[in-house]
């Protein structure tokens, strides 16, 4: 097994490990996220009806036009007070954190910080 499958393997086991632990229900959403090596992605998804509430990135047009200039911790901040402020529009105050087999550090904590800023409770 080469270094990049070795990689690959220990998330999935970490995203399986973390996943287990989130249970699904109507009144406690689940807050998932996504890091590729340039951008940020985070979702407030109902796993009940399987439907994604809210959601925001470094692509939406809203925030790029933020993130000019600014390092991939400091956008991804930006990027958790976003999908707050997104949250709070759809009456969403209280998520479980998903963190999709991420290390907690660094751009996911920057993220899940800015997101407990704007006013989610996890």
């Amino acid at each position: 097994m080469n270094r990049t499958a070795l990689k690959l393997h220990r998330q999935a086991r970490r995203k399986k490990s973390v996943r287990k632990h989130i249970v699904p229900s109507p009144d406690r959403l689940r807050l998932s996220i996504f890091r590729s090596s340039s951008h940020i992605y985070a979702q407030i998804i109902d796993d009940v009806k399987g439907v994604t509430v809210a959601s925001a990135s470094t692509n939406d047009s809203e925030v790029r036009a933020k993130v000019a200039g600014l390092s991939k911790t400091e956008s991804s901040k930006l990027v958790g007070t976003v999908l707050a402020q997104r949250a709070q529009a759809a009456n969403i105050s209280r998520v479980a954190f998903d963190r999709n087999g991420f290390l907690y550090h660094g751009r996911v904590k920057a993220l899940a910080d800015g997101a407990r800023e704007g006013g989610l409770d996890f």
